[in-house]
């Protein structure tokens, strides 16, 4: 049995992730870690989050949850993030009038604007709904998994998908963004796969099986 960690910083619905993880994989542990005691022995890392990357950023550091993160990729652990925990281990995001991030990824977090057009209409931002994903490279987080999938997505800002060596997955609205990245064993994506319906429970199950290794 494995023990698959959630990490709870008071920053989205991790009762959704929990409850998606339990459907794919009924034997393993599933738990949802306020502290970095209550992660130890894991063999899986989630780093979920929603809302304001401000408030994720301190609501991450606060708990102790950097120098966990740091020892999980150092040691191969399986890590994937999911929405604000893909752009918290960017460089830099936008929002909030700036803010550092864990710097795990060099790329930047941008905002999608308010002047965005996609064959000549304008978009609303937030982009929020289903929208297709297209995996950029072979991975084995896509096994079972078509090209242009959908995916749920509910952002106003995005990690770019040009000149950027990480990304995993591309997804255009307006501007082609990063719908997925990858280092090592860190696979990060900006869509909700526990909202996503059979894809995102696809990729889950991908996780779950995952070694680390692309």
């Amino acid at each position: 049995m494995q023990k698959i960690v959630v990490l709870d910083y008071g920053m989205g619905n991790l009762h959704s992730v929990a409850s998606a993880l339990q459907k794919v994989a009924p034997d393993d542990q599933v738990v949802l870690a306020t502290t970095p005691e209550k992660a130890e022995g894991a063999d899986r890392l989630i780093v979920p989050g929603v809302g304001a990357i401000r408030d994720c950023m301190e609501g991450f550091i606060r708990p102790g949850f950097v120098p966990l993160l740091n020892q999980s990729i150092e040691s191969g652990m399986p890590i994937l993030g999911i929405c604000v925990g893909m752009q918290i281990m960017m460089s830099q995001s936008e929002e909030n009038g700036g803010v550092d991030c864990l710097s795990i990824f060099p790329q930047p977090v941008k905002f999608f604007g308010t002047d965005l057009h996609e064959n000549g209409e304008r978009l609303k931002v937030p982009h929020m709904g289903w929208n297709r994903v297209k995996p950029t490279i072979d991975h084995p987080m896509w096994n079972g998994i078509e090209s242009g999938s959908r995916f749920y997505f509910v952002h106003s800002y995005y990690v770019p998908a040009e000149n950027n060596d990480a990304v995993a997955g591309q997804t255009d609205y307006g501007v082609p963004f990063a719908a997925a990245v990858t280092k090592n064993n860190i696979f990060a994506t900006q869509f909700h796969p526990e909202k996503s319906a059979d894809a995102g429970m696809q990729l889950l199950k991908n996780f779950v099986g995952w070694n680390g290794v692309a």
